[in-house]
């Protein structure tokens, strides 16, 4: 299992783009790609991301989880569509997320090219997963749970061959959601704030709580609230330094393989 950290920020950070990860792996013996979450500046830092190969880029996705309906999470879809139909893309893409999946999809897609869908050479295949129930994902077995978030939002369990993923999305962990970071090979959370009783949100403590009573191998921490980030990355970076796994504040083409 390969992880590329495409983006790490939250919503309105200036300097770093929006959370999106690209995951490749193995699902029986073929290689799949799955990109979670493509937010407003996601899908741009997407083809330009140097921890990601040509092929990578150019071929897109074999399929695409948005985790909620929040902007800086699928508002990035119009130029992810628009970009591989212009790269000569033929075959589906699958995207794949909660209640109300393909009316959302399509409505941010016709505001933004209103003639973009009829023009795809490539079907788009919209996929709804409930919570709880299993699920495909580019041949990958995978489960979703709702998250302590503002707005619905799913957290994803994603099992490939050589690794297991969790992603949390925005919103603190819920019971539910740390069933299913159990023995995951990388745990990927929210850390907007510092400590627990952010709104909606989660935070660092929560982070590293979560993966270690997960027996997780490692974790990375994602979407600091971007004023945290730049004054106290460092203190953050020492907390993550102390804890019982491995557990790091990754850049924006860092990768993690398994």
């Amino acid at each position: 299992m390969r992880v590329t950290f495409v983006g790490v920020g939250e919503a309105f950070d200036e300097c770093l783009p929006n959370t999106s990860l690209f995951v490749a792996g193995m699902a029986g013996e073929s290689r799949r790609t799955v990109l979670l979450d493509c937010g407003f500046t996601a899908a741009a830092a997407f083809f330009g991301c140097p921890g990601l190969s040509d092929s990578d880029r150019r071929d897109g996705p074999d399929a695409v989880w948005i985790s909620h309906f929040h902007g800086d999470h699928f508002f990035g879809l119009p130029y992810l569509l628009a970009r591989m139909q212009e790269q000569g893309r033929v075959r589906p893409l699958f995207l794949h997320g909660g209640e109300g999946l393909a009316t959302r999809a399509g409505q941010v897609v016709d505001l933004a090219y209103p003639n973009l869908r009829a023009r795809l050479d490539f079907e788009l295949v919209c996929l709804e997963a409930r919570p709880e129930v299993p699920l495909v994902m580019a041949g990958f077995a995978a489960r979703a749970a709702v998250t302590g978030h503002g707005a619905p939002c799913l957290g994803l369990r994603l099992e490939t061959r050589f690794g297991v993923l969790y992603y949390g999305g925005d919103g603190a962990p819920t019971p539910a959601c740390r069933d299913l970071a159990s023995g995951c090979t990388l745990v990927v959370q929210e850390g907007y704030g510092i400590s627990p009783g952010v709104a909606g949100h989660g935070s660092v403590a929560e982070a590293v709580e979560t993966a270690e009573s997960a027996w997780a191998n490692a974790l990375a921490v994602v979407h600091v609230r971007r004023e945290l980030r730049r004054e106290r990355g460092e203190a953050i970076r020492r907390t993550l330094a102390g804890a019982s796994i491995r557990a790091f504040l990754p850049e924006p083409g860092e990768v993690f393989e398994a």
